[in-house]
């Protein structure tokens, strides 16, 4: 039944795609983050990215693949743009009110800054089973998780602070 009505099973792939984005970005939304201080924002924002990586590893799966592929299967989506938008808009006002509020630098880009926040819990999990044994430690044990996304969290707002 699934072919009948998806037709083919890259497009199959496709939907499984886009709601898999639709889930994510729904989650976002409800974090409700312009109600929150920029500061506060922008780290709950990095600790739902890491604990939904760490939740949802399907979700880091489809993505691999996804760019095994080269983004074949996104590049047909109409839905997939429209989907990061509202993200990308939080995040430009909270860095905005940051600015006015004297606690943000100036001139970071929204999409810059979240591509980075994936970049620090996605590079982290989707490499733990080489980095764990290069480095002789089990980097998902709990204190190792409490460590890294403490590192995230520093790491991502010292980059943000006015200077």
């Amino acid at each position: 039944m699934l072919y009948y009505y998806f037709g083919r099973k890259e497009a199959l792939f496709l939907a499984v795609l886009e709601r898999a984005y639709e889930t994510i970005r729904a989650e976002e939304q409800n974090l409700r983050l312009l109600e929150l201080p920029p500061v506060r924002g922008v780290e709950q924002l990095i600790v739902f990215t890491w604990n939904y990586f760490l939740a949802h590893p399907e979700f880091m799966s489809l993505l691999n693949t996804e760019n095994l592929h080269r983004a074949r299967h996104l590049k047909k989506s109409k839905k997939v743009l429209a989907m990061h938008s509202p993200l990308v808009a939080t995040l430009d006002e909270l860095l905005k009110r940051g600015v006015r509020e004297g606690v943000f630098r100036r001139g970071v880009d929204p999409v810059q800054l979240y591509v980075s926040i994936a970049a620090l819990g996605y590079f982290y999990i989707s490499n733990n089973y080489t980095l764990s044994t290069i480095f002789g430690r089990d980097l998902l044990a709990p204190a190792a998780k409490e460590d890294r996304l403490a590192h995230a969290v520093e790491f991502t707002l010292g980059y943000l602070a006015r200077k």
